[in-house]
């Protein structure tokens, strides 16, 4: 699948619009999964609670009814608040308690692997394989790096290099990759990482909500450029979907808009006086900058 619309969805405010509205959405990503011990139990949980909490039954039943209407439901796994370094100290039993939680809930489709701490590649090799062997060749596998670290083929924050574990079997399984563009949602950070030997479907330009709260008539812009260079890109997505610009509390205009943008609406020219603007080292750590930002600012809210 290209030209994604993708919204993570973390805070549950309930996904009413989002299933009147089926047409202009592709993906939620339901965040996030972390694990954990209580006590010497170990735990896994959606945010702060077990996923089989009742507190998440509209949850379950809205995802449900998301599938039925042919959106894809994701599980993030991990981001600011960790996973990693749990599920990989005790894999089998934190693998186990992921897979029940998959094979209760069949809404989702598969998930996205969110590395924000220091892993080994091997580890997330394996998790892929057997996230495959366990669920079949169509269950999806996405990841989340910042958009700085494949146009430069820099280590991420996992501790690897993606264009190393893309060269592997388990990384040729991975299906798309949502890219954190915070602070550098712009054509040629996209255009760099494609000259970087990345393909277009699989790039997915993620945006974080207050970047446009206040314009997001420029956001749109830049995907119309996007759009009429690489007609096959990989989408876009919002984090998250309870303050997607451009209306707060109408969150699928964020949605509706960006359709439009992707199935025809006006294109806007390139100018051509900046096309051979650098993608910089400031642009490089301004990235880092946003995602260490907001990794402290879920920590806080958490």
């Amino acid at each position: 699948m290209v030209n994604r619309i993708i919204y993570y969805y973390q805070t549950f405010c309930g996904l009413k619009q989002v299933l009147d509205n089926s047409s202009v959405v592709t993906h939620i990503h339901v965040s996030s999964v972390h694990f954990g011990l209580n006590g010497a139990e170990p735990y896994i949980h959606l945010n702060d609670n077990d996923p089989n909490n009742h507190i998440f039954n509209q949850l379950w039943n809205e995802l449900n009814k998301a599938k039925q209407l042919g959106i894809t439901v994701m599980l993030m796994i991990g981001g600011a608040g960790g996973a990693y370094t749990e599920l990989f100290k005790n894999y089998n039993t934190y693998y186990n308690l992921l897979k029940n939680i998959i094979v209760r809930y069949n809404c989702i489709a598969g998930v996205d692997i969110d590395v924000e701490e220091y892993v080994e590649i091997s580890d997330i090799q394996k998790f892929i394989r057997n996230l495959k062997k366990d669920f079949g060749k169509d269950f999806l596998i996405s990841m989340a790096p910042l958009a700085s670290t494949l146009a430069y083929n820099t280590i991420g924050m996992g501790g690897f290099k993606y264009n190393e574990l893309l060269d592997t079997p388990e990384g040729k399984q991975i299906d798309y990759l949502n890219c954190q563009f915070y602070g550098n949602f712009d054509f040629y950070t996209y255009k760099k990482i494609i000259e970087n030997g990345y393909k277009p479907e699989q790039i997915v330009m993620g945006m974080i909500s207050n970047d446009f709260l206040n314009d997001f008539s420029k956001a749109l812009e830049i995907i119309k450029n996007v759009k009429l260079i690489y007609q096959n890109f990989g989408g876009v997505y919002v984090w998250e979907y309870n303050d997607a610009p451009p209306e707060i509390y109408r969150h699928i205009a964020w949605a509706i808009e960006i359709s439009y943008i992707l199935k025809g609406g006006v294109l806007v020219t390139i100018d051509k006086t900046n096309e051979k603007k650098k993608f910089s080292l400031y642009t490089y750590y301004k990235s880092w900058f946003y995602s260490l930002y907001y990794r402290f600012m879920y920590m806080v809210w958490l």
